[in-house]
């Protein structure tokens, strides 16, 4: 915790640029604070349900809750473009977005205890919580950003981990999930950075590793049983984890074996304990240390950059945005790009919505078409799966 009076906020701004960069962050006090509130959170959920009624709800934990109703509401008023015939990401999304930002004062103005010299500062990790703005995309880096944000609010004394750990993830970061769900199948946000289906989701990671701790000392439900619909069914509202494959198998085609592999290799995992354990390691190793990743991150007063120490060589750069949203080294001469850049600059994916609803158009066209020359409506040929 901090004291407010005796900072001098700043603007936060992306410092990750290079390999080098990445290191430094690495060896960090904030690199060290971020991976600690991940597992304090994580150890406060442990044999949680999402909706436990003993779960607290302090004054600042309803605050948070009636910001994400606001922004769910803007949301609302904002329908995406039907004319756009994009099916990678729709620009509807760039309006919604600059509405959020244009009421960051009022939101956090909700949030009681919140030093007014705070909110430009912080209002930073929020307005980038929701997607890139000019890539009209949504990736781990993202949903990181909004874990700062919770972060940042537990350093100025908002939050406290002791009172508001659950809550933060059990009510506020699943509304959050919830909204950021909203948004992705309003706007077909394309997946940033994705791993394609080596990846654990196309969008988020915190769900899978939060819900795997909730999960850690269950006596029956394993980690085999995402395979089965009737407890997807009868287990999603409580447990995050459930909640996530649920949503997954109801927006793409074939098999979790086929279109999720990595989660299906998991599922193999003897113990939801190894399984959160492995999250974690990953989460690491995968996210935090994910040059294409870590560039997302902003640093400021509350979450700072570290310095160079004595015999360090100084930071190359102020990193900056290109046109298209990418993040270079000011003075960088192609050390990011040698270090994985591709996988943030490559080709665009379109979101598994956009996806989905070309799939359902070119199912109807073709039955339309098959209907009108006379044949009979039959039932749909199930995919064939490779390896299966």
């Amino acid at each position: 915790m901090v004291d407010p009076s005796r900072v001098i906020f700043s603007r936060p701004r992306k410092r990750i640029v290079s390999p080098r960069s990445l290191k430094r962050f690495e060896g960090s006090e904030v690199f060290d604070e971020l991976l600690s509130f991940i597992s304090l959170l994580n150890d406060a959920v442990i044999g949680k349900k999402l909706h436990d009624q003993n779960v607290v709800q302090s004054e600042p934990i309803r605050a948070l809750l009636k910001l994400l109703a606001q922004v769910s509401a803007l949301l609302d008023e904002t329908p995406a473009d039907k004319s756009s015939g994009s099916r990678f990401g729709n620009s509807a999304f760039r309006t919604f977005y600059n509405k959020v930002k244009d009421v960051m004062g009022p939101l956090h103005a909700l949030i009681p205890g919140l030093p007014l010299a705070a909110v430009e500062e912080i209002s930073v990790y929020l307005e980038e919580s929701w997607g890139n703005e000019k890539r009209i995309d949504y990736g781990s880096g993202m949903e990181l950003n909004f874990a700062c944000w919770l972060l940042c609010l537990v350093k100025l004394g908002v939050l406290t981990v002791e009172r508001d750990a659950q809550a933060l993830v059990m009510s506020v970061f699943w509304q959050y999930i919830t909204v950021m769900r909203k948004i992705q199948s309003t706007y077909w946000l394309e997946p940033a950075g994705s791993h394609g289906v080596w990846g654990l989701d196309d969008y988020h990671f915190l769900p899978f590793l939060w819900g795997s701790g909730q999960l850690q000392n269950h006596k029956h439900l394993k980690p085999k049983s995402i395979h089965d619909p009737e407890i997807l069914d009868e287990f999603a509202e409580d447990y995050m984890y459930f909640a996530c494959i649920k949503f997954i198998n109801s927006i793409k085609t074939a098999s979790l074996r086929w279109h999720s592999p990595m989660l299906d290799d998991i599922s193999g995992v003897k113990t939801w304990a190894k399984v959160n354990e492995g999250m974690q390691k990953m989460y690491r190793a995968e996210v935090l240390l994910k040059l294409p990743i870590a560039q997302h991150i902003f640093f400021g007063s509350l979450l700072a950059f570290p310095e160079a120490i004595a015999g360090e060589e100084a930071e190359e750069g102020e990193a900056e945005e290109d046109e298209h949203g990418h993040i270079h080294s000011k003075h960088g001469h192609g050390e990011g790009q040698a270090a994985g850049w591709g996988d943030c600059c490559g080709i665009p994916i379109p979101s598994a919505f956009a996806a989905a609803a070309a799939e359902k158009e070119k199912s109807g066209s073709n039955a339309a078409s098959a209907y009108a020359q006379g044949a009979k409506p039959s039932q749909p040929a199930v995919r064939r799966i490779p390896f299966d």
